[in-house]
C-alpha cells in the first residue's frame, strides 16, 4: 500500500532568498498548504514586500547567505516568530555566465559563497536543531547543471555539482546516525522563467517550466519524502539513459538537440540587469568585472 502523502500544515518552513522567483514560488506554496513560513533575503525590503503580498502570518528577516552568522540569527529568529523550524529551504543562489577564460576570480568566489557555501552553511546550522528532535526536512536547491556540465557556466555547474553530492553524502550521514526523522531533498530543474532564468537557451522540446512548477515538485517531495527532485521529472530518464551510452553518442545527441549550449551564446541584453545585481549580491566582495562580449566574428568562428 502507498503512503500517504504527510500533512504539512502547521508546519514552519524557512526559505533563503525568498523575496523573488522561485523562493517567492515556494513560499506561496507552503502557505496554501497551510504552512508558516519565513523567508530571509540579503534584499530585506524585497523580502518584506513579498512576505506582506502573501500574508497568511508570513514573516521576512534580512538574510547573508555567505556568512554563518548570519544564518544563525535568521535561524533563531524564526524560531522565535514562528517555532521550531520543520523545513528549511537552501534556495539562494546566483548564476554569472562567460566563458570560463574569461570569467574574473571574484566572480568566481562569489558563486561559490553564494551558491556552495551558502549551502553548507545552511545545513550545518539547521540540522543539529532538526537531529535533537528528529524532525525536519532539508531542501537544497541545486539545478540539473548539477548533473551536466555547461559550456558557458563552468563555475557555476561546479557548485550545483558540488550541492547534489554534498546532499548525497549528508543524506548517508543521518541515515548512519540513526536520525530517520530527518529527511533531505535535492531539486534539481531546467531552465526556469525567472531573472535568474532568462536570456538562456532551452534546448529542442524542452517545456516552460515555471517558478510554480518547481514550488509544487518540492510540495510532493516533503510531503512524500523524495529525494531526487527533477522538474521537469521526464529529465531524470533522460539522464538515466544517457549514462548508458559512450561519451561520444551522449555529446552528438546533445549536440543535434542543442542540449549543449543552454548557457552559451545567451542574450546578454535580457540578462544585464541580472547580472548586474548579481554583481551586487556577495557584500564581502567587490563587483567582478563584466562578462566580456564576444563579436560576431568571434562567435561564428566557434560556431
Amino acid at each position: 500500500m502507498a503512503k500517504q502523502p504527510k500533512v504539512l500544515a502547521g508546519q514552519v518552513a524557512a526559505i533563503t532568498g525568498g523575496a523573488r522567483g522561485i523562493g517567492r514560488a515556494m513560499a506561496y506554496a507552503f502557505v496554501r498548504q497551510g504552512m508558516r513560513v519565513a523567508i530571509g533575503d540579503l534584499d530585506v525590503e524585497a523580502a518584506r514586500r513579498t512576505a506582506e503580498e502573501i500574508g497568511s502570518g508570513t514573516v521576512a528577516f534580512e538574510l547573508n547567505v555567505t556568512d554563518r552568522g548570519s544564518i544563525e540569527r535568521f535561524a533563531d529568529d524564526v524560531e522565535r516568530e514562528l517555532g521550531p523550524i520543520d523545513v528549511f529551504v537552501n534556495n539562494a543562489g546566483i548564476m554569472q555566465l562567460s566563458r570560463f577564460l574569461d570569467e574574473d576570480d571574484a566572480t568566481a568566489h562569489r558563486m561559490v559563497d553564494i551558491n556552495l557555501h551558502g549551502v553548507l552553511y545552511g545545513m550545518k546550522v539547521v540540522l543539529p536543531r532538526m537531529v535533537a528532535r528528529n524532525r525536519g526536512h532539508v531542501v537544497n536547491v541545486a539545478s540539473q547543471a548539477g548533473k551536466f556540465g555547461f559550456a558557458g557556466g563552468a563555475t557555476y555547474s561546479a557548485t550545483k555539482f558540488a550541492v547534489v553530492g554534498a546532499s548525497e553524502s549528508v543524506r548517508q550521514e543521518l541515515r548512519l546516525m540513526g536520525a530517520d526523522g530527518v529527511a533531505l531533498s535535492v531539486v534539481m530543474p531546467a531552465i526556469v522563467n525567472t531573472e535568474l532564468g532568462g536570456g538562456l537557451n532551452k534546448p529542442v522540446g524542452q517545456k516552460d517550466i515555471q517558478p510554480e512548477d518547481v514550488a509544487d515538485a518540492t510540495v510532493e517531495a516533503l510531503q512524500t519524502g523524495r529525494f531526487d527532485v527533477w522538474v521537469p521529472r521526464d529529465n531524470q530518464r533522460i539522464y538515466a539513459a544517457s549514462g548508458l551510452l559512450p561519451r561520444r553518442v551522449r555529446e552528438t545527441l546533445s549536440r543535434a538537440m542543442k542540449a549543449d549550449r543552454p548557457l552559451w551564446g545567451v542574450d546578454e541584453g535580457r540578462r544585464r540587469a541580472y547580472e548586474l545585481r548579481a554583481a551586487q549580491s556577495e557584500p564581502g566582495l567587490e563587483p567582478g568585472q563584466e562578462p566580456v562580449a564576444l563579436t560576431a566574428g568571434e562567435r561564428a568562428a566557434e560556431d
